[in-house]
């Protein structure tokens, strides 16, 4: 068990100079945070719709759902059009209010230059062997993913799309990733929030992590049908710590691996430093704030 090495690399991936960011400001709520690229570009280039504050930056799109939804919509294909968007999706997310009310829907490409809060499901597979030993199910991506191709995945993770409950998603991204039919997910307990936050080539990628734990009998295996994982194989938790440690995880599969990990007392009492570390900062109780 290395829990020291585990928490190194935490640090490394979920840890940055927040300073370079500037608050963004959407429907009179602090709901971003913008890098100095794109802070330029929507100064520089979208005056009509994004002003300087004192605090940071601030829309000018109105403050309804219906009014907020359309004009960023516009600006975005506006910025996939210059070629300043990639990864376009044709899907939106919602980005919700401090009170946890929804604000608007945009394409989900322009979340992370924007710096919004998005939300996704992810699942843990795990199997009680007959000796006792539980061991993880781990997907790991096709090589023909445009993003991470071959790196390692939980046994389900995806976005939760706009328009979709928690359960909803769940019940989706679970039969396309892993074929698990809904009746094995019913009334199946959230077990984690975990915040994923770091800067990424596009912008700042946030994004709130619900965590759910699934058993499956020994023999149960999961099965792929949208084609984006290449296969699930079942290890020991000792073989996904060194998935871990090796970098080979997608950084938030990481998060929701070490945080399983330190839940089923891998680690046993060192693994309170690890739930520290990722409920530590920023705090769970943002979980319905934009930021």
């Amino acid at each position: 068990m290395q829990v020291d090495g585990v928490l190194g690399y935490l640090q490394k991936v979920a840890r940055y100079d927040r300073s370079p960011f500037t608050p963004l400001f959407i429907g009179n709520q602090r709901m971003g945070c913008i890098n100095p690229q794109w802070r330029e570009r929507l100064l520089g280039s979208e005056s009509a719709v994004f002003v300087a504050v004192a605090e940071g930056v601030a829309c000018q799109a109105g403050e309804s759902f219906d009014s907020l939804s359309r004009i960023l919509q516009q600006e975005a294909e506006r910025w996939r059009d210059a070629g300043w968007l990639n990864g376009w999706r044709n899907e939106r997310f919602t980005a919700l209010r401090h009170d946890g009310l929804p604000l608007f829907e945009l394409e989900r490409a322009a979340f992370r230059p924007l710096g919004l809060t998005s939300r996704a499901v992810h699942v843990n597979g795990l199997c009680r062997m007959p000796d006792g030993e539980v061991r993880m199910w781990v997907g790991r991506r096709s090589p023909d993913k445009a993003v991470d191709p071959n790196r390692m995945d939980n046994m389900v993770g995806g976005g939760i799309a706009a328009g979709e409950s928690i359960e909803l998603a769940l019940e989706r991204e679970s039969k396309e990733e892993a074929g698990i039919c809904a009746e094995k997910l019913a009334n199946l307990p959230q077990v984690s929030l975990v915040l994923a936050e770091r800067p990424v080539a596009r912008g700042l990628h946030r994004e709130w992590l619900h965590v759910f734990d699934l058993w499956l009998p020994e023999g149960d295996a999961p099965c792929n049908e949208d084609g984006e994982v290449a296969e699930h194989v079942l290890l020991s938790l000792a073989e996904v710590e060194e998935l871990i440690l090796a970098e080979r995880f997608m950084i938030d599969a990481a998060l929701v691996a070490c945080d399983c990990l330190s839940r089923l007392g891998y680690w046993g009492g060192a693994g309170e430093r690890v739930k520290a570390f990722l409920q530590g900062e920023p705090r769970l109780s943002e979980a319905t704030a934009g930021v």
